[in-house]
Formats: structure tokens, sequence, C-alpha cells
């Protein structure tokens, strides 16, 4: 590959006789550590945060004519007012090193190596800048690329670091407990496979209410935080919930016992982008004769046709080690129908009070399924009443089980109960 292959072609730039602090504002508003120089748009430096920052210090003639001035930390502070009025020609790098739209991608990866800079610009056979680029562009043509998509465990670690910390589970299971509660006592259910289980909290509910739950989740740290919150149970209701990590047919097998109920809450079933049917014969064969499938899906056609994609942009505030703000963007892209999948993004940004930061993004493929496709799934698996059901959920409140007709441009979730 070649630079013209990945470089930025908008690039951002400063003339000579710019101001530092124009330069500053330059830097923090696009994230960035450094900027071309240029004159005429051809490139004759580069001024960077260390360059910035060097004028802070004195030279080694200020220290030889006044060593003890030059060493007051604080006093050097006190010049901020004065650097910021420089120009970028007084205090930038006038030795840049550029590289052209034919230079081998790797070939510009060594120079930044050597020279230890993160960023080069792009020049033609002029030296007039024409793109700038990375590490991280280099880095992700070269790797990134090759694993573009997030796989279930690796996402729901990374979630379960900040997402799920902010959802309200007490109006959660507020709302969901009854309507579950409701099916189980009519079907005379005890024992219980929690599918997804996340950080236990349904699962841990339903222990407490006498059931015998087991959870499976493919997500290390929420299987660690569910059994953390496990602790505080008492041993007669401790007794009754386990949570095992792995993939989920494999626990089954070691297990080798029936349930009454299986549960997919919060789209899990989703996750399973490409053996989708393979999991729910899988996991059927584990019910019992009058077996019960509950199933809490994303209702996609809505967030397509009616959302125009965007699935939810919320805000909530965390501890972590002191509190942030943090802002959680979620959307699809429009589903591939040959091969019943759907692309998710999930981004998230945290505030320092004086500006958002952007944390990390996660792409995930996701099986795209609806209430035909999921009829056709369960009927083939020998579950003779299936019925579905319609759920709100604006990203904080959450919404009764079973309580409304699914209807598919208004609910949020798609409710389903399988009876074998």
């Amino acid at each position: 590959m070649k630079v013209a292959d990945v470089m930025a072609r908008h690039v951002e730039f400063v003339s000579v006789d710019t101001k530092v602090k124009d330069v500053v504002t330059l830097i923090f508003g696009r994230g960035i550590n450094g900027l071309p120089v240029c004159k005429d748009r051809k490139v004759v430096g580069f001024i960077t945060e260390r360059d910035i920052l060097a004028q802070f210090y004195p030279s080694m003639q200020d220290y030889v004519e006044d060593p003890f001035r030059s060493a007051d930390f604080e006093n050097m502070e006190k010049k901020v007012d004065e650097i910021f009025e420089m120009t970028a020609e007084k205090i930038m790098s006038k030795n840049v090193t550029t590289v052209t739209e034919d230079t081998p991608l790797l070939r510009a990866q060594s120079l930044m190596f050597i020279e230890k800079v993160g960023r080069l610009p792009v020049v033609n056979d002029k030296g007039k800048l024409i793109g700038i680029i990375s590490k991280g562009d280099i880095f992700k043509a070269v790797v990134g690329d090759r694993i573009f998509f997030t796989e279930d465990k690796d996402y729901n670690d990374w979630l379960s670091k900040t997402y799920y910390r902010a959802v309200d589970t007490k109006d959660r299971l507020e709302h969901e407990m009854p309507d579950l509660l409701k099916i189980f006592s009519q079907n005379h259910v005890a024992k219980i496979l929690d599918i997804g289980c996340g950080t236990g909290d349904h699962a841990i509910e339903l222990a407490k209410k006498g059931f015998t739950v087991i959870g499976t989740d493919r997500s290390l740290e929420m299987v660690k935080e569910a059994n953390r919150r496990k602790q505080v149970l008492s041993e007669e209701t401790r007794a009754r919930v386990k949570f095992f990590y792995g993939e989920t047919e494999a626990i089954l097998e070691k297990l080798n016992i029936n349930f009454d109920v299986v549960l997919f809450m919060g789209n899990t079933i989703s996750h399973n982008p490409y053996n989708i049917k393979d999991l729910i014969k899988h996991v059927s064969s584990y019910l019992t004769q009058r077996g019960i499938m509950i199933l809490q899906i994303t209702n996609f056609e809505k967030v397509i046709k009616v959302h125009e994609r965007l699935l939810s942009f919320k805000f909530a505030k965390l501890e972590d080690g002191i509190e942030h703000e943090y802002a959680f963007l979620e959307f699809y892209d429009p589903p591939n129908m040959q091969e019943k999948t759907i692309l998710k993004t999930f981004g998230i940004l945290r505030s320092d009070v004086k500006r958002w930061k952007w944390l990390g993004i996660r792409n995930s493929i996701l099986a795209y399924t609806d209430e035909e496709i999921m009829t056709n799934i369960l009927k083939k698996n020998d579950f003779k009443k299936i019925s579905f059901y319609g759920g709100v959920f604006d990203g904080r409140k959450w919404d009764y089980l079973f309580r409304k007709p699914f209807k598919p441009l208004e609910s949020d979730w798609l409710n389903v109960v399988a009876v074998k």
C-alpha cells in the first residue's frame, strides 16, 4: 500500500505568522498533537505540543545568567500569555520530514520511528501540502482492518467498564420481573437458563424468588461481576444461582440438565449473527416437555425506518475515581438481507468539564431478525405456541414485557414467548 491509499486529504495547517494561541486552539479542537506550518501552501515547518511546552523552560543562556530564577517552575507557568503571542515561525521545527503520495506505507512508518514523530505531511513534487498521514492511519490500514468487527466477548468486556454501569437496573427489574414471574407461575417453572446473563441482575433476582438459575456469558468481566454481586446473598439463595463463562452450547453439554425456561434478554440472541438457528436448536434440546423460550430483541425495523438508524444517544454521570459525564451513541447500518445481519456501531465520549473526549468506538455484526424470521426459526424447533409483544425503551426508562401488542413501527422491543 502507498501513502495515497490511507492519508487524510483534508488537512489543517497554519501559516508562519499564526499566533501560538490559535495553534493551541486547533490542536485541542482537532484532537491532534501537531500541525504543518506553510508559506503559500509549501511546508516550511511543523509545530507540536512539545514545541509549545518547550517555551516554558529557560534556555541554556537564561539558566547561566540566572540559575535560581530559571528553576522557578511556578514562574514558568506565568509565561503562558507571552507564549500565546508568539508566532508559529518563532518556535516551529524547521527540519521537517515529508513523504509523497507514492511513498510505501511502511516506509512512512519507519520514518516516523526514526524521527520520533506521530504524523508526517504529504507533499507534491513542488513541496506543497496535499495531505497528512499518522501512525494511527497506518495501524488501521495494516492491522486494524483485519480485525474490523468486535467479537461479542470483547464487546461486552468493553461495555462493562462504562455503559452497563449507567443502566437503571432497579427500574428495569421493577418492570420486567412481574411479567416474567406471571408466566413462570402459570407454567410451574422451577429451573431457568439465562443466556447472556451479563452482570447477573435477572438471575440473582429470580434466585431470590426461589428459582434455580444458571447464567452463562461470553464476557469474563461480566461473569466476574455477577459472581461478585452474588456474594451478598444468603447462603441458601447463593446455592440456587450459578454463573458460567464461555459458550452456552459447551456449558450445557457439561452440565447435562434440562430447564423449564430459557431467557435471551437484552438482545442477547442477536449477538449470534452466524449461528442463531443452530443456537436456538441446540438450546431447545435442553428444554423440558412444555419448556418456554423468552427472547427480548431490538426492533431493528423501527430503528431503521422511523429513527433513521439512530438507536440511542444518552448521557450519564459515572464515578470512576472522580465523577465524569459520559455520552453513549448507538446506531445501525441498513441490514444485509442476504446474510440476515446488521452492523451496530457503539461510541463513547467522556467530559472533563472543559471539553468532550472520544473514548472509543466498537463495531459489532448482529443477527438481523424480525417477527417473520423468528416465527420461522421457532416453528422449525417445534415451538407450538408463539406470542409477540412490544415494549418501549427510551435509553433510560424500561417497560413491561408482555402487556402491549408488538407494532413494527412503534415498539422498541420485540418480546417473544415461545412454548413447546
